[in-house]
């Protein structure tokens, strides 16, 4: 199992209570379901919130319209579907499997994190972290985005099947990793904390990594994580201004390879096979092994922050008691 973090989270089981609030004197007053707790296989016709530091899980749900996690709020989605766009705020939540969101997801500065399993969004997009304490995390797994990815915090990969049909784009996250994952558009990884794995992925355009502070690994036998194979790479791949190591190795390059500026030296594998050839400096490629083995291990430390969260989640839904949507 890969050692970056990997989230792994079930559905939260909470209870219930929510109610219906008009909002807006317009002609058609707006209305506004509030969910606290779970809900069924019932129909929303108009925006959900999730107030303040409460926490919702819904199975089999329909939302009409627009949805709201607010400052502190949980919002758990099983085998649901969600006609507009989902807006979690600082300190929210959002885990959604088997869900399709037709609109953007949006994390706000500060936020917790976003999980998605087996699911279908539009946009998603992770602010950047700007003055709040909170670190974000985005975790895809088996599910596709139908546009772009554009995180500016936290850690963030994309895994397991994920398909983004635009771009990838990361600037100042915590480390951002593509595993066994298709980017049908561009890649750029910029100004990592920790750096960025790539490993049995596919990116049909242009990859650019640049002041990467924790190393760039693509394909298996680098120091960052472990991974069977490397990937395919659609146009030239620019890896530069990195510390901390770069690796390329097991990759075919439909372009061409550029390894500027690095400290140390990228080491290029011998089989790698690249259309274009290499340009700039590096060294001779050796595999470690041991190197990859006494990596740090982020699983652990990630794992354990979704657990408190989900613990705290349960604790404060099953405080709230059950009522229906």
């Amino acid at each position: 199992m890969p050692g970056r973090t990997v989230v792994k989270l079930a559905t939260v089981s909470a209870f219930v209570a929510a109610s219906v609030l008009a909002v807006a004197p317009t002609a058609h007053a707006d209305l506004v379901t509030h969910c606290i707790g779970t809900g069924g296989a019932v129909t929303v016709p108009n925006d959900l919130l999730v107030p303040a530091g409460q926490s919702c899980a819904l199975t089999g749900t329909t939302i009409t319209g627009n949805v709201t996690v607010a400052a502190g709020g949980n919002l758990v989605v099983a085998g649901g579907r969600v006609s507009g766009e989902i807006r979690v705020a600082a300190d929210g939540y959002l885990d959604a499997t088997e869900t399709t969101i037709d609109g953007q997801v949006v994390l706000a500065a500060g936020g917790y994190g976003v999980f998605l399993k087996d699911a279908r969004s539009g946009n998603v997009t992770v602010r950047p972290k700007g003055s709040a304490t909170i670190d974000s995390f985005l975790f895809v797994e088996e599910s596709t985005i139908v546009g772009t990815v554009n995180a500016g915090a936290g850690e963030v990969r994309l895994d397991r099947g994920t398909q983004v049909e635009r771009n990838v784009s990361s600037t100042g996250t915590y480390y951002t990793d593509v595993h066994d994952s298709f980017v049908d558009g561009t890649l750029s990884v910029l100004n990592s904390a920790t750096g960025s794995v790539v490993c049995g992925s596919a990116v049909r355009g242009q990859a650019t990594f640049a002041g990467n502070l924790g190393g760039v690994q693509l394909g298996p036998n680098g120091t960052l994580d472990s991974c069977a194979s490397g990937g395919y790479w659609g146009r030239d791949v620019s890896i530069t201004s990195t510390t901390g190591g770069v690796s390329v190795d097991d990759n075919i390059i439909d372009g061409q390879l550029t390894v500027t500026s690095n400290d140390p030296a990228a080491q290029v594998a011998a089989n790698n096979r690249i259309r274009g050839g290499v340009t700039g400096d590096q060294a001779a490629a050796t595999t470690n092994r041991a190197a990859r083995t006494a990596a740090p291990d982020r699983e652990d430390a990630g794992d354990q922050r979704a657990e408190t969260r989900r613990t705290s989640a349960v604790q404060e839904a099953t405080a709230a008691g059950d009522a229906r949507l």
